[in-house]
């Protein structure tokens, strides 16, 4: 396996718990990964949710990038349409001058939130099309250029990439040049199709070679059953963020308790297929699958449970099963070739 792992980070805010104690949790999972020999790690832009702390994406992955030193360190994504593309590039400018070689932009184009919050942070009651978003990524890019005045985003351009959960994305990011994640675990039922647009319509620019990754939601654990009880947290979260009452993550005493109605469980259970969820032997067969199907170059992990060391675990049962496993087939790999 060639494919590469990495980390997708919300800093989740379980229930009882605070911010703070999300943000150091972060700072410890990437440390932690880190040394598990996970690839990057990057951090999810989203505004008044009371579940997930990682709104303000640049300064965490300042944060982050200061307690690790190998992985790469980014945003999964940054909402441009929320933000002036200049402030963004003096941001990631800032982080690419302060960490050279080691920091992403992932960009996305949806608002990450409600409409009201979206307008109170672009501070305009004018709401801006899909059509906006090229054009906004050409000027981000255009920022990083070294005649450019924007200090210090000039000549200190990270690698770009463009997100999505629709063709949109893919056809743009194929088109621009650029490398491609799609968000398998929101809507897994276009991964297939917006990999193979992203594939045809690519153009060399940025890469000779179009690029791929997907975000999957992984629960580990030493059973099924054990994986399935820490997943029903992030399920029942989802549920009520679709009924429009977002909160905190869900003990899984509480997901256990809560009464689905039939509807509700027919959610959860069609939540939890189009995740990774199982034992060591399920999630490595699994994951595999997965893999051969969408023919990715890389894997970026989420995994949302309640306990922080149940999450921990999750990500070592992973690392044992294939990250592992890549290191010994590429060396094998390499001594056969005399490297």
């Amino acid at each position: 396996m060639s494919v590469s792992f990495s980390v997708l980070d919300l800093a989740p805010v379980v229930s009882g718990g605070t911010s703070a104690e999300a943000l150091r949790n972060t700072l410890d999972l990437a440390r932690r990964t880190e040394r598990l020999g996970y690839h990057r790690y990057w951090l999810a832009e989203h505004h008044a949710m009371p579940g997930i702390a990682s709104s303000a994406t640049a300064v965490l992955i300042g944060q982050v990038a200061a307690v690790t030193s190998t992985m790469r360190i980014g945003s999964g994504g940054v909402m441009l349409p929320n933000h002036a593309p200049m402030v963004v590039a003096e941001q990631f400018g800032t982080l690419e001058a302060l960490y050279p070689g080691r920091i992403d932009l992932g960009l996305g184009r949806a608002p990450g939130t409600d409409q009201a919050t979206a307008r109170a942070l672009r501070r305009s009651p004018d709401a801006l099309s899909v059509d906006d978003f090229p054009e906004q990524v050409i000027e981000l890019r255009g920022y990083f250029g070294a005649d450019s005045k924007v200090t210090p985003a000039a000549g200190n351009e990270p690698p770009i990439w463009l997100l999505g959960s629709s063709g949109y994305s893919a056809r743009l990011a194929g088109l621009l040049g650029m490398p491609f994640a799609f968000a398998h675990h929101f809507s897994a039922a276009n991964t297939v199709p917006a990999l193979k647009l992203y594939r045809e319509s690519f153009r060399p620019g940025a890469l000779d070679e179009p690029y791929s990754m997907i975000g999957v939601s992984v629960t580990a654990a030493e059973s099924d059953e054990r994986a399935r009880e820490l997943a029903m947290p992030q399920a029942l979260a989802f549920l009520r963020l679709r009924q429009g009452h977002p909160g905190p993550l869900p003990s899984p005493e509480e997901a256990a308790a809560y009464p689905y109605t039939p509807l509700e469980r027919q959610m959860i259970d069609s939540r939890l297929a189009e995740q990774v969820v199982g034992a060591p032997e399920t999630v490595q067969k699994e994951m595999d699958a997965l893999i051969e199907r969408t023919a990715v170059d890389e894997v970026m992990v989420m995994t949302q449970v309640f306990d922080h060391a149940d999450r921990l675990r999750s990500y070592e049962i992973l690392a044992d099963r294939l990250l592992a496993r890549r290191d010994v087939e590429e060396w094998a790999g390499n001594r056969g070739q005399g490297r």
